[in-house]
């Protein structure tokens, strides 16, 4: 192959990789781009550019490279033994650049979970006098949540909480967050 058509090829695979990966097209399988654009290699040799390729763009999803990030990145792969030539880095660099924008918004929305809180609303209210003329400073905290799913319209829950309730809601917050950070600092 020719330097163009090996560049060619390349943005193919890269495409073809992302398509899979990112953008849901469970279509595109690693035999089907063997077949379309590499016809003539093994599939050994062909295995072994496509987890290349793939673990390269996973390393700049998961950290969202910006261009100092990634030409750091692809400077190193060009340097490390078994990594990327420099018209690979090149192709990379060129396909990031192209696709950073949709590959970042398709993991966040493969990351969040559904129905998604969109919006949260709340006051506290003390009512100052009751119905039979009694004075009363109760608090009452009114929470409002808006949820929805992707593409549908929006559903409100309204929950009324008292004193004890509230504490309740953040002692159960504080187990939360206790139990990510727990998980978080031994991964």
């Amino acid at each position: 192959m020719s330097d163009a058509e090996n560049v060619k090829a390349l943005n193919g695979l890269l495409n073809g990789i992302a398509q899979r990966v990112y953008y849901g097209k469970s279509e595109i399988s690693e035999e089907l781009l063997k077949n379309e654009i590499y016809p003539d290699m093994s599939q050994e040799e062909f295995h072994a550019l496509h987890d290349k390729m793939r673990g390269l763009l996973k390393s700049m999803a998961v950290a969202d490279m910006d261009q100092t990030q990634l030409d750091a990145f692809l400077t190193a792969q060009t340097r490390k033994h078994g990594g990327v030539s420099a018209e690979q880095a090149a192709a990379l660099a060129r396909f990031w650049k192209a696709h950073r924008t949709r590959v970042r918004d398709s993991l966040l929305s493969q990351s969040r979970w559904e129905p998604a809180l969109r919006a949260l609303d709340w006051r506290v209210d003390v009512q100052t006098a009751s119905s039979r003329g009694r004075a009363s400073s109760t608090p009452v905290a009114l929470v409002e949540l808006e949820l929805g799913r992707n593409g549908q319209d929006s559903e409100f829950l309204c929950l009324e909480f008292d004193e004890l309730r509230v504490n309740q809601v953040l002692k159960k917050l504080a187990e939360i967050q206790k139990n990510i950070d727990s998980i978080v600092h031994h991964s």
